[in-house]
């Protein structure tokens, strides 16, 4: 099956269910990231990743990496540093800043695919009430740790994550968990499994699972994430 070269933003995305099965889920190359195609492409369950110096390239792999934030549950040992009191927890108090950490070497990343453009147009999703982040800070108020995505009605997409103190992130991901909760989000999208993911209490569904949640919540009224509720210790 030839690849398929984005055109004009009009001429949208193929289907997802057009994506190559090698490399799981490749589905278009080129186009551009602006904020409009970004949406169009998470709305329909495509994302784009790619490296340094190559052309963008369009995922919607199968089976999709997920958590299903009914069925999570903390770890014990993170419960247990929670309570410690070890990080005060915030949403949207540095989205940039935040996506510039994830894009640092991290042990659990051979590299980074979070490069300048993605930043930028990240950062415009942000300003339009779209993509989010949340803190972790120390005692001595350090960034340590966080996450950033986008939400799109009731659905989370995870994007990436980063710790520069033990459990700083998963504190992070403690408090998405507990806001989607919150909010009735019944989804995180994960993309593509990996242990660090796996570690957390992601599961695999088939692609088509994934879009049908997709096609129930993504039109959705999004919550506003101005009236976050602070975390609450578990």
């Amino acid at each position: 099956m030839p690849l398929y070269r984005l055109g004009p933003l009009a001429h949208g995305f193929p289907p997802a269910d057009a994506a190559l099965d090698e490399p799981n889920g490749l589905l278009a190359v080129g186009g551009d990231l602006a904020p409009e195609r970004l949406l169009l492409a998470y709305r329909h369950g495509i994302f784009p990743w790619f490296n340094d110096g190559d052309p963008i390239c369009w995922w919607s792999p199968d089976p999709r990496c997920v958590f299903h934030v009914a069925d999570h549950t903390l770890s014990r040992s993170l419960v247990k540093r929670l309570r410690q009191g070890r990080f005060r927890l915030t949403v949207d108090q540095c989205f940039t800043r935040v996506m510039e950490a994830c894009a640092a070497p991290r042990d659990y990343a051979d590299s980074t695919w979070i490069q300048p453009d993605f930043v930028r147009h990240y950062t415009t999703l942000h300003e339009r009430g779209i993509a989010h982040s949340i803190e972790a800070w120390n005692a001595d108020g350090e960034l340590v740790g966080g996450l950033y995505g986008l939400n799109l009605g009731r659905l989370f997409f995870g994007e990436s994550m980063f710790s520069r103190e033990t459990d700083a992130s998963k504190a992070a991901f403690a408090y998405l968990m507990q806001l989607c909760r919150h909010w009735d989000i019944p989804l995180v999208d994960g993309q593509v499994e990996n242990d660090h993911l796996l570690s957390l209490g992601a599961t695999l569904i088939p692609r088509r699972d994934f879009l049908a949640v997709l096609d129930r919540h993504a039109d959705q009224p999004a919550p506003d994430w101005r009236q976050a509720p602070p975390f609450s210790t578990p």
